[in-house]
């Protein structure tokens, strides 16, 4: 692992330790955990947007989903 130095605001830092004192985790891993969850959800939403723009390049026919 890396070390990396972060600027927080007074006020989410206390907040931060707060919550990892009530979850008994560290502010490492809490904030590690945070950024996988982000660059998850951001990797979903460059998806959805491809998916989007395919669609919108190339609708679906009436045809292509009768039985």
């Amino acid at each position: 692992m890396k070390t990396v130095q972060i600027t927080l605001d007074k006020d989410l830092l206390i907040k931060l330790d707060k919550l990892v004192k009530k979850l008994g985790t560290t502010r490492s891993e809490f904030t590690r955990k945070a950024l996988r969850e982000a660059l998850k959800k951001f990797n979903i939403s460059v998806l959805e947007e491809k998916h989007q723009k395919g669609y919108k390049n190339k609708p679906t026919k009436k045809e292509e989903f009768e039985i």
